[in-house]
């Protein structure tokens, strides 16, 4: 069975869902960053040079206006 073509709408509505959905995972990493416990940093730090590395090139944009919104320190390139 075929699956039915998505509309312009819904792929605008995914691409902003995955790209809100980055931002928020590198958020919670980068609260992970600050707090004192040098294990939790050091385990923050890691997971966040990791989503920043597995954020799809396309996304980013988006996703760096997400971090904005978020006040998070934290930029894609």
């Amino acid at each position: 069975m075929a699956m039915p073509q998505r509309t312009g709408r819904q792929i605008h509505l995914r691409r902003w869902q995955n790209s809100r959905t980055w931002a928020r995972l590198i958020r919670e990493a980068e609260a992970l960053w600050h707090v004192d416990v040098r294990e939790l940093r050091r385990l923050g730090a890691l997971e966040l040079g990791q989503l920043v590395a597995e954020v799809p090139p396309r996304l980013r944009p988006q996703v760096n206006r997400w971090l904005a919104c978020y006040r998070v320190s934290t930029r894609l390139d």
